[in-house]
C-alpha cells in the first residue's frame, strides 16, 4: 500500500564500506545511540550516506542550531569501520522493512560483521553492569573469541536486532552480534554508553579518548544526587511542597 513505512538507504562512497558496522537505535536510555555519536565526533568520522523515509513521522533532529538527517551514515579511513545510527525510533513493527533497505544496501559492501548496540532496561544485579552478548556463532568465533564479554543466558531480541539475527540465519547479512548492556531511563545513560566505548577500544582496535565522556557522566551523578538530597530535605521539612518555589529542572527541556 502507498501508506505503509519505507526505508531507502543512499550513499555516495560504496568504496569506504568495508570492515565492521556499528549499528545503533534511539532506544530507552539511549546508551548505544550515545557511543555511537561520540564514536563518530571523537574519530572524526564522515557522514556517507543516510537513510530516506516515508509515511513515517517527520522527525529532524538538530546540533548548534544546524538541522540534520535523523538516520546517518558514516566512515573513517582512519579507524576502518562504518557506523549506522538513528536519532529516531524505528518502531519494532517497521523492523521488517528497515532491515530490508540494510540487506538491499549490504549487497553493494564489503562489510565483515554487523554488531548491534542495544542498551535496553532489564532486571539486573548491582554486579551486573557489563556488556553482555546475543551473536550468530560465526560472530562469535570471528570478534569474541578472546573477548570478556559473557553470553546473555536467555530471553527474546525483538525488533530490528531480532530482524538482523534472523536474516543471518538465511544467509542474507553478515555475521550479527548484539552486544547488550544494562540501560536506565529516562537517559542518556552515559555510563552504559561508557561501558560500549570502553568494549569497541578493547576489541576492535580503537583509541577513543573517553575521558570527556567520563566527566560529564560524573557532573551528571552529582547533579542527581545533590537534586536527591534537596528532595529529601524538603520532604524532611512541615511546609507541604506545593507551597514552596522549586529550582527548575530544564535537564531535558
Amino acid at each position: 500500500m502507498a501508506t505503509d513505512p519505507q526505508y531507502e538507504l543512499v550513499t555516495s562512497a560504496t568504496d569506504r564500506l568495508e570492515g565492521p558496522l556499528f549499528l545503533a537505535l534511539s532506544n530507552i536510555g539511549l546508551a548505544g545511540l550515545t557511543a555511537a555519536d561520540y564514536l563518530v565526533q571523537q574519530l572524526e568520522f564522515d557522514q556517507i550516506g543516510h537513510v530516506r523515509t516515508k509515511n513515517l513521522p517527520t522527525v529532524v533532529p538538530f546540533r548548534n542550531g544546524e538541522p540534520r538527517r535523523p538516520i546517518r551514515l558514516y566512515a573513517s579511513d582512519d579507524a576502518d569501520c562504518c557506523v549506522l545510527l538513528s536519532e529516531t525510533v524505528v518502531p519494532v513493527w517497521t523492523a521488517e522493512t528497515f532491515v530490508d533497505a540494510v540487506v538491499d544496501w549490504l549487497a553493494e559492501t564489503a562489510l565483515d560483521d554487523l554488531t548491534v548496540l542495544h542498551g535496553i532496561p532489564f532486571p539486573h544485579g548491582p554486579d551486573e553492569h557489563e556488556v553482555f552478548s546475543v551473536a550468530t556463532p560465526d560472530y562469535q568465533r570471528q570478534r569474541l573469541a578472546d573477548a570478556d564479554s559473557t553470553p546473555l543466558s536467555g530471553g527474546i531480541l525483538d525488533g530490528v536486532p531480532g530482524e538482523l539475527t534472523t536474516r543471518r540465519f538465511d544467509g542474507d547479512v553478515p555475521p550479527v552480534g548484539v552486544l547488550v548492556t544494562p540501560s536506565h531511563p529516562p537517559g542518556p545513560d552515559l555510563d552504559a554508553a561508557l561501558r560500549y566505548l570502553a568494549f569497541l577500544t578493547a576489541h576492535y582496535d580503537l583509541e577513543i579518548d573517553t575521558e570527556p565522556l567520563r566527566e560529564r557522566s560524573e557532573a551528571l551523578t552529582r547533579y542527581y544526587a545533590e537534586l536527591a538530597e534537596r528532595m529529601a530535605a524538603m520532604e524532611s521539612q512541615e511546609t507541604p511542597l506545593e507551597g514552596r518555589t522549586l529550582p527548575d529542572d530544564r535537564m531535558y527541556m
